[in-house]
């Protein structure tokens, strides 16, 4: 019997899935690569769920992703206090207008890029009502 104080450990994956979500995670972080450089694209999103795939398949690939520079940061504070920061939320607004905006200009279908800004209205009000984590402690002299 398991002592009700202690969380139940996760009982391992069968092997296809566990490679299912290694592929997926993999193809999370292509996408969050490729949302740095492509406006619309959302990297902070992608990360995310990069970071939970690879933590249920790969401990190897989940600490690669815990441990990069640009990555880590993202995950441990989502981990940790479900925050985002104001940084990534700026830029995640920015990027959505801007490709809102493109989308409004060269679309044939004015209704697609309705539908298609709303969807991205709708994750940015989520993303905005996400907690931002809290400053690290300033250590005195």
């Amino acid at each position: 019997m398991t002592d009700p104080g202690h969380a139940n450990p996760r009982r391992p994956l069968a092997a296809p899935l566990r490679y299912l979500l290694m592929a997926f995670a993999a193809l999370c972080v292509a996408l969050g690569v490729i949302g740095i450089f492509v406006p619309g694209l959302p990297t902070t999103v992608f990360i995310l769920m990069a970071g939970w795939a690879a933590a249920r398949s790969s401990p190897r690939f989940s600490a690669w992703l815990e441990s990069h520079r640009l990555f880590g940061p993202m995950l441990k504070n989502w981990r940790e206090t479900r925050s985002v920061s104001r940084r990534a939320k700026w830029s995640a607004t920015v990027m959505m207008a801007f490709c809102a905006v493109i989308l409004f200009l060269t679309t044939s279908k004015p209704w697609l890029a309705e539908a298609i800004t709303a969807v991205m209205a709708l994750v940015l009000a989520w993303l905005w009502h996400r907690p931002e984590p809290m400053p690290a402690p300033r250590e005195s002299t």
